[in-house]
């Protein structure tokens, strides 16, 4: 299994980083390698999504259960059925005590059922997760100066 966990700081408010992620029907306009999204039901408390990915040649689907939590500004995704063994992702949006900005943690935890897919994956796992933690604070940026 591969696991990762990452806290950046951000000049970005928490509640504006939290909307950023939770909006995943607009992950395909901004997220590097995800080429399709739609939400598959709504509930109170969030929503099962389908996220169709492509690095390569490789095109993989998956549906996964995503817990909105508002108010502490938590998202924790789990998926439901797709090409991983394991796939968990949580995000933790804290405000910093300066009232600038905040902190994300970002930790996720996945291995895929086919072997050769997940040597892969973790080959290029490093990269993959820079570049899309980048793309989320490039899409904030990007809100908060009216652009998108």
């Amino acid at each position: 299994m591969i696991s990762h966990t990452e806290t950046r700081s951000v000049p970005y408010p928490a509640e504006l980083m939290y909307a950023v992620v939770s909006d995943v029907e607009k992950y395909p306009q901004f997220l590097p390698w995800v080429v399709a999204l739609r939400v598959l039901v709504r509930k109170p408390d969030g929503m099962s999504a389908e996220m169709a990915v492509g690095y390569g040649g490789l095109r993989e689907r998956y549906t996964s259960d995503i817990k909105l939590t508002p108010a502490i500004h938590r998202i924790d995704v789990t998926q439901t059925s797709g090409p991983f063994k394991v796939l968990e992702n949580h995000w933790q949006f804290t405000p910093r005590g300066d009232g600038q900005g905040c902190e994300v943690t970002f930790s996720i935890l996945f291995e895929f059922k086919s072997r050769l897919l997940h040597s892969v994956a973790g080959a290029k796992f490093e990269k993959v997760m820079l570049k899309m933690a980048d793309a989320f604070e490039a899409r904030a940026k990007d809100i908060q100066e009216g652009n998108a």
